[in-house]
């Protein structure tokens, strides 16, 4: 699917004529240098690479300050294939938020807030165990996570307190509310992932 990398900058409410209030993410959608046109015949598939935000010489390995200087371009921070765009696109080209139009429906990746080591009730909602009857500092405890002797063995997959958030989530079917094209501004319905002012994909 075509799409961009952007960032998320905030929420905030967009109200109706009604006067009804309708929370909304507003993001800053490109603009996305096109560093790459990758071909069936040369790569084997089709596909538009996407650069996006600022990176410095320094912390830039060789390889990578070459395939930008083939380009023209500073380097770039974050780097997305997308494919499926209806205009031919050549290096060095820019992809903005023009690319989107009012009342579209997008889908939004992006990593979640890392929320760190949790216990089973608040990374999967376990009600924990009764406060009487004598109980001792067992009430947010998980439980019994075996079964008998046979299979002797904790399955995979067992809901168990870990590390909760900070994995690549994507949120489908996110209306597009407003298009602010000369400021490269995206106002969409509803929460995205991520805390404010991370790296987030858009697709249409």
């Amino acid at each position: 699917m075509p799409g961009i990398i952007g960032r998320k900058i905030g929420m905030t409410s967009v109200y109706s004529v009604e006067g009804k209030a309708t929370p909304c993410t507003v993001i800053e959608a490109g603009p996305c240098v096109v560093t790459q046109v990758k071909t069936s015949d040369r790569d084997g598939y089709d596909a538009i690479q996407l650069g996006f935000g600022e990176r410095k010489e320094k912390n830039t390995p060789n390889a990578l300050l070459g395939h930008f200087k083939k380009v023209k371009t500073t380097p770039k921070s974050n780097l997305v294939e997308f494919d499926g765009f209806e205009q031919e696109l050549k290096a060095g080209e820019v992809v903005d938020a023009s690319l989107f139009a009012e009342g579209d429906f997008v889908n939004i990746s992006g990593i979640s807030k890392g929320k760190g080591f949790q216990g089973v009730v608040k990374r999967h909602g376990f009600g924990g165990s009764e406060t009487t009857h004598g109980q001792q500092s067992m009430r947010r405890a998980p439980g019994s996570i075996g079964a008998a002797s046979t299979p002797g063995r904790v399955f995979k997959g067992k809901k168990m307190a870990g590390q909760t958030g900070n994995k690549r989530v994507t949120i489908e079917n996110l209306k597009v509310l407003k298009v602010l094209a000369d400021k490269n501004i995206l106002v969409v319905k509803g929460s995205i992932p991520g805390a404010k002012g991370s790296t987030v994909i858009i697709e249409k």
